[in-house]
Formats: C-alpha cells, structure tokens, sequence
C-alpha cells in the first residue's frame, strides 16, 4: 500500500485477529515531490554519525576504549552551568556506550579513563542571538581537548563529542577525531504550538533535551490562540478560567523551564497570537472583539480578532505582555499577527468609519497601524518584536523581526526593507513530508518554498480567496539574495501546529526530521547529499531514543491500543506506510470526529524499516 494509493488508513481489531479497512479519498500532490528514503533502523557502529556536520572536521583512523569512562578536567573553576553540562554529558555517554564500570579486582590491568581538558573563554553574550558558539575538538592518543570561546561553545562541542562514542570490536569506544567548528545562523530553533493541544511540562523538556544534542538554540512557544490560552495570569485569572479548558501553565512551571532550557543554551521564546486568532482571549474579554456577540462555536477559533480601534485592546495588550514578559527574560517576544480575516473588520461599521477618517485604505493598513503600536509597547518593555510576515504587508518599523512562513519570497521582500527574518517556510513539520524534503530548502533560497502557478490556479478554481493563494504562491522567482540581504537573516525555526499532534505523538512527529532541519541551520550550505543524510539520521534516531525521547515508546504504546493482544502486526503497517502529507488529513479530520488513536497517527514521513518481515 502506497500514500498514492490510499489516503487513510483503519484498523479494527477482532480479538488478536487484524482486519484492514480501507477509506479511498483523493490522492493529493505533495507541494515538493522529494520521497523519503527507506534507512535500515540506526545502529552505533565504528564510523560516528556527525549531525549536524562540523564546519571542519577530519576523523583519523583510531579510537580510545571507555572501558574507564571520561574524567572531565576544566582549566577553571566551572560555572554551575558548565558543571551541570558536564554531569549531563556523563549520564548521555554511559547511555550510549551501555557502560557499566567494572570493579578493579576483576580487571586483568589497572582502569584508565579518558582525560577531557576544557578551555571555555568569557561570554558576555552567552545565551543570547550574539553568543559566541564557535569550538574546536581534539580526540586522540593523549585524550580530549574541547576549546570554545564561551559556553554555548563547550556545550556543542560535548554534543559533537557524544556522537563521537562508536562501538568497536572490543566494546564502545571514542573515535579520533579534529574538529573546528561553528554554526552557519544564529538562530536554529523549533515552534511547539501548546494551543490547539496542551503539551506537558515534561514533554517540552524532553525537546529540549534533543535540541541541546543537535545545537538547536530557540524553543518558540506558541502559548496562545483561538483554541486555547496556556499561561497562568494573575493580572487577568479570566484568561484560564474562560480560555484553558482546564489545562495551562503555572508561572512556577515556566520559569523552571525557562532555567532548564537556559541550562541547555536555549533560549525560549514566547507567542501571545494579536491581534487575530484569539477567540480564547475574547472570551474572556468580549469588550474588544471585533464582532459582537463572540461566537465561541469551533468553525469560529481561528477567525475571531481584536478590534485595533478600541482604546482598551492596547492597554490590554499592554498590561499582559508586561506581565507575560517577565517570565521570559529573552529579549525577543512574539506577537503573532498571522492570518487576520479581513472581514472581522470590514463587517464592523465602527471599524470600517475608523480606517475612512484615519487614512487606512485596506486591512493590511489598519493592521500595520496595529503591529507598529504593539513594537512600541514591546521596546517599552525592553523587547524586540517578532511577527509572521503577514506585519509586513504594509511598512512597519524596521526593528520588527518577520517570522516568514507562507512563502520563501518573503524573506527577500522584509529584508529588502532591512528587517531581521527568521524563516519558517519550507520547514512545517506538521506537513508530514519526509526529512529530505526540509533539508533541501536552504535559508537564503527565496524561492525554495511556495507553491507553483498551477497550483495556484487549482485552488482558485475551488473557491481559494485570491489573496491567501497569490500569498503561497512563489512565481515569479525573486532573485537571489545580495549579500547585505543575507545580513539580515537571522536563521530559521521547524514549526509543528499541534490540530493532529496530541502530547504522546510530539516526539515522534519533531524527531528525527527536526535533526536534519538543525544540520542546515548549522552546517555549510554545501551539504545536501539526502542519501548521507538519512544513513546519518538513522543513527541519530538510535542516540536520541537512548538518550531519553519517547519516540518509539509512546508509538509502541499507541500501537498496542489498537491491537492489544499482538502490536507487531500494527508497527510493521506503519513502518511499511506513510501519513498524508500537505494537510490531507486535517481535512479528512475537521468533518469528523477524531481522537487521533487509529493507525494514521501510528506512522511517520520518514518510515525507518523497523519492521522485520
């Protein structure tokens, strides 16, 4: 059975006895046409599986044996940061090598573990988008030598140097290797939208424990929206009361991750979603909806918007990111600003009589009236603003930061303007598309992502709203970046919008892809073998399962749901199949209900042939 063939997929289950049903729908192109490869499932073997690949490396033939473990010797007095990095790059190496340290008197000669000298400068930048995160690594005869400019640097090179651990013909051991090293972008970073499905505390941190293995710096937290406001407030309790369902937060909860992620070097960066998408907000505060009464009904969560023109929605929006602010001490702080429905205001005669007196000719206008407001109140708080390029339809300060998602075209058009972007298109998880398929987009590529004219005309035929299809659409190519254009691009972010993504599916829906989307945010634009790429990948897979994701637990666990007497049968299915890609499924969802518990949810883009036939 082939993604062409069918496009979902049920399982019912008669005892221990399995029966396949089918439900036939349309087959659906996927934007870019690159198909996964199938990889062997990863093993440790004696070659290591850099990922992402180092700026420079070589690996000489040898390896030291550790038999003995590593004794880490710094040249200072760590900071408790580094020696918190340092406990945890034991515990992942006696993971990896399945090290139990034999007693002395059972050894024929004496246990000598491997030296691994430290040199960390100062950084007065650590932890922030300026850090210096450049390292070099020696692994020889003698031992480990990691150098780095600051701390951020000694954490990557003891990521680099966990993936150096290979299993030789006498046990686990460390490949020699010479290494220099230092990312292409400053931010590298994954989206986790907590809205549409609340995701656990420990959950999150196990994506922070992934990302700190892959040199992934920014955890973007998309904290609100039209179907749920995650975070406790004291200034207005009536945001969880009313928008929560129950679920969010405590401020105690997020400033515990907040410091575990810091001691990981990664930054978080919050998301309250204005002046669109945030029915969750207007329930509890109806005063400044733009249409009156709020219709809380489903089809309604990702319409409802803030009416800009009420005095009180900036004061609101004031007085909640001062609050919000503070539990995040980043510098940058994301307001949203995606996929505000014009005729949220365009059906306000208030509204309507507002952007007649006031000079705004269209929505876009009135919007960017709003999100140059919302900079200031943001730089009043000692914040930069972050916006999905939807803000920069219409001129807008140039401090704001353009999160581009629809189309690669716009990140030559913000920083054409001299905004700083972050680019998100090309890299949707939520897509279901396989890892080769992100890992050919490269970030300063403005026609990478989008979708063709034909496309285009297809969606318009079936009623598409001109101007949300002419926005995806990535013809006529811009030109090529300049290089003062490439200045202002910051990096890029893996989004992963949670409609079909439930807590136990999380791990498994970001890893591995995301791992091939941290190698080109860090490694040199040169590297684009997808064959090399997923032999790597598989191993990484392995190293991420044994260093704590729940990956193939929690699928295993989904697995025996369905087929409680004999899960086999369920995982081979899956590791044989694909899930519909390009938001098939959501559509197959949204006119039904879901629990997302059938076989669709078991399977991945990237199948990694588990399954022993």
């Amino acid at each position: 059975m082939t993604q062409q063939s069918f496009s979902k997929f049920r399982l019912v289950l008669l005892g221990s006895a399995a029966v396949l049903t089918l439900a036939v729908a349309p087959a659906y192109a996927a934007t870019q046409g690159v198909a996964p490869v199938a990889v062997s499932a990863g093993v440790t073997t004696a070659t290591p599986s850099l990922m992402p690949v180092p700026a420079s490396v070589s690996l000489p033939v040898g390896a030291l044996p550790l038999s003995g473990g590593m004794t880490i010797l710094w040249d200072q007095k760590p900071s408790a940061l580094l020696s918190r990095a340092a406990d945890r790059f034991t515990h992942r190496i006696d993971a990896l090598a399945g090290r139990v340290l034999p007693q002395q008197k059972d050894l024929a000669g004496p246990v000598t573990s491997i030296p691994v000298h430290i040199q960390v400068g100062e950084d007065p930048d650590a932890l922030t988008v300026h850090a210096k995160e450049k390292y070099s690594l020696q692994v020889n005869a003698s031992g480990v030598t990691l150098t780095a400019e600051g701390p951020d640097g000694v954490l990557h090179g003891l990521a680099t140097l966990a993936q150096l651990v290979t299993r030789g013909e006498n046990g686990p051991q460390l490949a020699f290797a010479e290494i220099t090293d230092s990312p292409r972008f400053p931010w590298r970073g994954i989206m986790i939208d907590t809205s549409r499905h609340f995701m656990a505390v420990s959950t999150l941190q196990r994506q922070l424990d992934a990302m700190e293995l892959l040199k992934m710096n920014v955890l973007h937290l998309h904290l609100s929206d039209g179907t749920g406001f995650r975070v406790e407030s004291k200034k207005f309790p009536e945001l969880t009361e009313k928008g929560s369902h129950g679920q969010y937060y405590t401020q105690r909860e997020l400033k515990d991750l907040v410091a575990y992620a810091a001691d990981r070097g990664i930054r978080i960066v919050p998301e309250f979603d204005v002046p669109g998408h945030a029915l969750a907000l207007l329930l509890a505060h109806p005063e400044l909806a733009a249409q009156s009464p709020v219709n809380p009904e489903p089809k309604n969560k990702n319409n409802a918007a803030l009416d800009p023109t009420v005095p009180g929605t900036l004061r609101f929006v004031r007085k909640l990111y001062a609050e919000m602010g503070k539990l995040f001490p980043d510098a940058y702080f994301h307001s949203g600003g995606d996929e505000v429905d014009p005729r949220e205001w365009m059906k306000n005669p208030k509204i309507v009589a507002y952007m007649k007196d006031n000079g705004f000719a269209t929505p876009q206008a009135l919007q960017a009236h709003f999100t140059a407001e919302v900079q200031k109140i943001l730089a009043d708080q000692g914040k930069v603003m972050v916006g999905w390029d939807e803000v920069s339809e219409a001129p807008i300060p140039k401090e704001v930061v353009v999160d581009v998602w629809r189309s690669s075209k716009f990140l030559a058009s913000a920083s054409a303007d001299h905004h700083p972007v972050i680019v998100s298109a090309g890299y949707y998880l939520d897509l279901l598309q396989p890892a080769s398929q992100h890992y050919l987009v490269d970030p300063y590529d403005p026609a990478a992502n989008g979708i063709t004219r034909e496309q285009a005309d297809k969606l318009l035929a079936k009623g598409g709203r001109p101007d949300l299809v002419n926005a995806f659409l990535k013809e006529p190519a811009p030109a090529p970046l300049t290089d003062e254009q490439k200045q202002y691009i910051l990096g890029g972010e893996a989004p992963l919008w949670s409609e079909l993504v439930t807590d136990e599916m999380l791990d498994a829906r970001y890893w591995p892809r995301a791992a091939a989307i941290a190698e080109r945010f860090w490694s040199p634009a040169s590297m684009r073998d997808v064959n090399d790429m997923y032999r790597r990948l598989a191993v990484v897979d392995t190293e991420l399962q044994i260093t704590g994701l729940q990956a193939q637990a929690n699928t295993r666990r989904m697995a025996l749901r369905l087929s409680p007497a004999n899960a086999d049968p369920v995982e081979c299915l899956a590791s044989a199949t694909v899930p519909l890609r390009n938001y098939v499924m959501n559509r197959y969802v949204s006119h039904r209900d879901n629990a997302l518990d059938e076989i669709g949810e078991v399977t991945s883009p990237d199948p990694f042939g588990r399954c022993a036939v």
